[in-house]
Formats: structure tokens, sequence, C-alpha cells
């Protein structure tokens, strides 16, 4: 699987894990930094165009870290076709790729440890959308709430099913 990893200061060491993990594992990695420790950086410059790649089909699944995961998530969830969520237990891993299309994991570098981050990534990547006609309905929901809100003006569009 082709999976974006970006990240700020906050989870650098936890990115530089992740990645060596996804790609011993067999992963080709698109690394959208920070490339190095800086701690003046800001998530947003990271994260952004990794959730850019995502919605656009570049990369199959991407993985945001940042301090608590929450900024990284909240900014991912600004670009159109992107589904971002913090995750800290291994049920929500699978479940939000299985039933709510989730194509990007974010996670907290402060609150999740190395080993625990794995679990988490290794469940996210497994799963796959349920297609159930429910979430299908759900989904194009979420869309079109996307499409009245923002309309074009918000990152690469991408429809349920496609990103």
């Amino acid at each position: 699987m082709r999976v974006g990893i970006a990240t700020d200061h906050g989870g650098f060491n936890l990115k530089q894990d992740i990645e060596a993990r996804l790609r011993a594992a067999g992963h080709e990695v698109v690394d959208f930094g920070a490339d190095q420790l800086n701690p003046g950086d800001d998530y947003p410059d990271y994260i952004t165009p990794l959730a850019r790649a995502v919605a656009a089909g570049t990369v199959d699944r991407g993985v945001g870290v940042c301090g608590s995961g929450v900024g990284a998530a909240i900014c991912a969830n600004k670009v159109r076709g992107a589904r971002a969520s913090l995750i800290e237990d291994h049920f929500s891993a699978r479940q939000g790729v299985e039933d709510d299309h989730m194509n990007i994991i974010c996670l907290g570098a402060r609150t999740t440890g190395p080993l625990s981050a794995w679990d988490l990534v290794e469940a996210f990547l497994a799963a796959e959308f349920s297609q159930a006609p429910r979430h299908l309905r759900r989904l194009q929901k979420v869309a079109s709430l996307e499409a009245e809100l923002f309309g074009d003006r918000r990152g690469t569009a991408a429809a349920p099913g496609k990103a």
C-alpha cells in the first residue's frame, strides 16, 4: 500500500518510528515532512499536503501525527475528501475505515507510545471499507454537506468510495 505520513515537531520521533515500521512491512511511504526536528514548525504545513494527496488518490491512506493528534485531525478534515480522525483505540482504527471510510489516521505522539501507535496503524491499514448501503448513504450525506458548506473552495473533491 502507498501510505503518506506527516508531522510537525510534536510528532517527529513517532513519525520516524512509524515510517521505519511501514517500510519494513513492505509499504511504499511518501513522507510529507517534517524532515528535521524544528520546534518552530506548524502542523498545517505538513498535514495539509498529506490530506490533499489522500483526497486526490496520490496515496492510498495517510498517517498524520502531532503532539496530541487533535490539530492534525482538525487540519486534515478541512480538505474535501479527507476523512481523518484522532484514533486512540484498536476498535476505532478498524471501524473508522470499515464504516466511515476513514482515510487518514491521526495520532498523538505525546499520548500514544510507539508500540501502541504501530498497533493502531496496522489495524487501520488492514481494514477495508464495507461498501454497505447504509455507510454509502451516510457518506453521501457528508459529501453533500461539504458541497453545501464549502463548494469548490475546500481542497480536492473526492466522492465517497473513491479516495
